[in-house]
């Protein structure tokens, strides 16, 4: 049985084929047009998915989209009522997108399909159950408590549930306009970030800060009760007005107005950002607890979905509260993610077919289910563009390759990596990266100004082989997809005096994050953080081998991993791709497959001079 999950015209558009319960193919639109979080018919990845499936869209057993555009409509018309004569801004902003597209989605996908599968029409999971099914159904777990938290469904924005076998079912939802994912984009927004995109910038800013904010927060701006439950005071947003997150009521609340984009970041912003990431735990710690309560104190497992739970430095202390033995995150937890879980929820629950767990080991594969490309392919890529490479037979291609590789990183070179499936959802996880030496205290500033193109203070992360991490991180448990936050390990840390430093720097942060913090600094924040990624041999045998190498040669079993991009632009999906960001910035080497490229020996491009200005800035 073959089903087509889509997820489209909101942000993050995807597509995902599952067969008999397995998930063959998924991927976001983005990769394919080069417009991060391209919100439109996924018509790319949907084309890939049946490429790779080899299936066509007569054979689909059923097309299932991520919404329910009718509730949409509802909530919509609702917000009119609530808005009143102030509708106007609003009425501009949703209305013809609502009415010309989101309520016709099953014509735009029979257009873009042929045929929307066997019955030739369009199945709609409800947006917080595709999120849900995408937490649930692919997680190792017979039974888990399930909570999804992000901006909005159709009314929903936050929801507790419970999962088993084949069948999810949500108890309790809080519905919009009090959100936090919302209340979250709003501090985003009010900083000078972007909304959707630069939401992991103020995670990244807020150890910087102090939580100067947070009794202001909670004093004016959101009401918590003891389950997690909350309301925001609306008094201070102008979101559902179809206008800017925030208001002037919420300026003056915090002293003056919005930060401009690209301008100076003052200790407001960081504090600002301290002060609503305490808050974003303590009610998701509230909620855990609840839902714990709630669903059975014997169950031991928990899962998470929705753009809130991409916020791995919650999901650290979620982790370390030890509420739940248990935690599982979808690697595509904002709305990519809901096509794998619209999908799933049609052939587990609504179909009743049976699921089997084995309670250990998850089935979104890694993670690693885009597209890829043989090595046959790619040196005739390298071959017919004439760019000079260095390639290893697939008969050296064991230590040989991976001690050169390592080689390479301990010279302190910069390495694209380009090997296998594309990665899906927003982190790359070893084959779409930019991995280079943790030891360098250089390393973070050089990648951050001179390749990836953005604010020096923004952190890496470091990949460590999985039996090794207790050795450099305060960690019990794996963390295959980039999703929890843990501290360094005291006995590698470097006394560090974040406030004295912050106040001797002022404007400058490159003094405060070139210190050396421990002896892996390009992986260690500010606050001794480091968002985790921990590789084993049987998920991803070549960036496994890699590391290994890496250990073996320098005695570090940790690397930097950074998505393959630089800053607005995806990750990247082809060899042209891959080519193209490796010669635009000042990478050293380029790894396609069993091909190894020296910036040096290349051939000066061809290249519109200004084609950054075709990424929009995050």
């Amino acid at each position: 049985m073959y089903i087509l999950g889509i997820s489209a015209l909101y942000h993050d558009a995807a597509a995902a084929l599952v067969k008999d319960g397995e998930i063959i193919a998924a991927a976001q639109e983005e990769r394919f047009t080069r417009k991060k979080h391209d919100p439109s018919i996924p018509q790319r990845a949907i084309e890939y998915c049946l490429k790779e499936g080899k299936v066509e869209p007569e054979d689909l057993h059923a097309v299932v989209y991520y919404d329910n555009p009718f509730l949409t409509m509802g909530r919509f018309v609702q917000n009119l009522r609530h808005t009143g004569a102030d509708s106007k801004d609003l009425l501009n902003f949703s209305l013809e997108s609502l009415v010309s597209q989101k309520m016709w989605i099953h014509q735009m996908l029979a257009d873009s399909l042929g045929r929307l599968g066997m019955d030739n029409k369009l199945y709609v999971a409800e947006h917080h159950i595709s999120h849900a099914a995408s937490a649930f159904f692919p997680s190792p777990y017979q039974k888990a408590a399930i909570i999804t938290v992000d901006g909005v469904g159709e009314y929903a924005t936050t929801t507790i549930g419970y999962g088993e076998n084949n069948n999810i079912k949500i108890l309790q939802e809080i519905e919009y306009p009090h959100s936090l994912g919302l209340l979250y984009s709003a501090f985003t927004y009010f900083c000078g970030f972007k909304v959707n995109s630069g939401d992991y910038k103020l995670m990244g800013l807020a150890p910087y800060g102090e939580p100067v904010y947070y009794q202001l927060i909670k004093d004016k701006l959101i009401d918590i009760k003891s389950d997690g439950s909350y309301r925001l005071n609306l008094e201070y947003f102008d979101f559902q007005y179809g206008r800017t997150m925030t208001n002037e009521k919420f300026a003056e609340l915090f002293g003056g107005d919005r930060r401009q984009p690209e301008s100076v970041i003052t200790k407001r912003e960081m504090d600002m950002a301290s002060s609503i990431q305490k808050i974003i735990e303590e009610v998701l710690v509230l909620m855990v607890r609840h839902v714990k309560e709630l669903v059975d104190r014997e169950v031991e497992n928990l899962v998470l979905a929705g753009g809130v739970a991409l916020n791995c430095v919650a999901n650290g202390v979620l982790s370390r509260e030890k509420i739940f033995k248990n935690i599982w995150i979808q690697p595509a937890a904002g709305d990519a993610g809901g096509a794998v879980g619209a999908a799933m929820f049609y052939y587990y629950q609504y179909c009743n077919q049976k699921r089997i767990a084995d309670n250990m080991h998850d089935s979104q594969k890694g993670s690693y289910l885009g597209p890829t490309y043989t090595d046959e392919f790619i040196e005739e890529y390298l071959i017919n563009n004439g760019y000079p490479y260095h390639k290893y037979e697939n008969s050296q291609k064991g230590m040989t390759f991976y001690s050169k590789i390592a080689e390479i990183l301990d010279e302190q070179k910069v390495i694209g990596l380009f090997e296998g499936r594309m990665e899906y959802g927003p982190r790359a996880l070893g084959n779409r990266s930019i991995i280079g030496d943790p030891r360098s205290p250089e390393m973070q500033s050089k990648l951050n100004l001179k390749i990836k193109y953005r604010e020096s203070f923004r952190p890496f992360a470091p990949s460590v082989l999985e039996e090794n991490a207790k050795e450099y991180f305060e960690i019990d448990c794996k963390s295959p997809y980039m999703l929890l936050c843990a501290d360094v390990c005291g006995t590698r840390r470097k006394e560090f005096k974040l406030r004295e430093e912050i106040k001797t720097a002022e404007e400058n942060l490159l003094p405060v994050v070139n210190r050396v913090r421990s002896d892996i600094p390009a992986v260690t924040h500010v606050d001794y953080s480091a968002r985790i990624q921990t590789v084993n041999e049987e998920d991803n045998p070549i960036y496994y081998g890699i590391i290994k190498a890496f250990q073996q040669l320098t005695g570090c079993g940790v690397i930097i991993n950074t998505s393959f991009n630089v800053r607005g632009e995806p990750i990247v999906c082809t060899p042209e791709d891959a080519y193209l960001c490796f010669m635009r910035t000042e990478m050293d080497v380029l790894v396609l497959g069993n091909c190894i490229l020296y910036k040096e020996e290349q051939p000066r491009i061809v290249d519109d001079e200004d084609w950054r200005s075709r990424y929009e800035l995050d």
